[in-house]
């Protein structure tokens, strides 16, 4: 088996391992108080609108915003983890048949790895800041993945040079 297939492949099911531990993770040790969070926050406002009070409103709908932000964002990068995770695995399995050289083949299954994790990981980091550092982690993660799927896809398509291709 090649560097790059077994790079894709192992790399892969380690990131859906980690994926799928951090899901665990979050449903034992956490989701429960988010949701209790989100719903609290709901009723607080409803009852406060029940009560004409629009500042004891709009503060509890922040405070949902908020935390449904947060939660949206925990379960997309348990999700994104294995999902890119799976992506890895099914390109290792076929990455025989992207016609470049091994060693080009290596940085494309490494940028594939590196942004499959980083991408994920700058979506987590938004539940920490809103700022702009972890939105620009998020963006290289994904630039990272498109970047190597778009010269995996290249890398198909491109014809094969070695001797009795045809």
């Amino acid at each position: 088996m090649s560097g790059s297939r077994r790079l894709l492949i192992i790399g892969g099911i380690a990131l859906a391992i980690w994926g799928m531990g951090y899901g665990l993770w979050y449903a034992v040790f956490a989701e429960h108080q988010a949701l209790d969070n989100i719903g609290g926050s709901l009723a607080g406002s409803f009852a406060a609108a029940a009560d004409r009070n629009p500042a004891g409103m709009e503060a509890s709908l922040e405070q949902f915003r908020e935390a449904k932000y947060v939660y949206d964002r925990q379960v997309d990068v348990h999700g994104h983890w294995i999902g890119l995770a799976m992506l890895l695995i099914v390109l290792g399995i076929g990455f025989d048949r992207v016609n470049f050289s091994e060693r080009l083949k290596v940085v494309l299954a490494l940028g594939l790895l590196v942004g499959a994790v980083v991408f994920p990981l700058g979506v987590l980091l938004q539940t920490i800041s809103h700022g702009p550092l972890p939105q620009a982690v998020a963006i290289a993660g994904s630039t990272f993945v498109i970047a190597a799927l778009l010269g995996s896809a290249a890398g198909v398509v491109a014809r094969d040079s070695s001797p009795g291709a045809g």
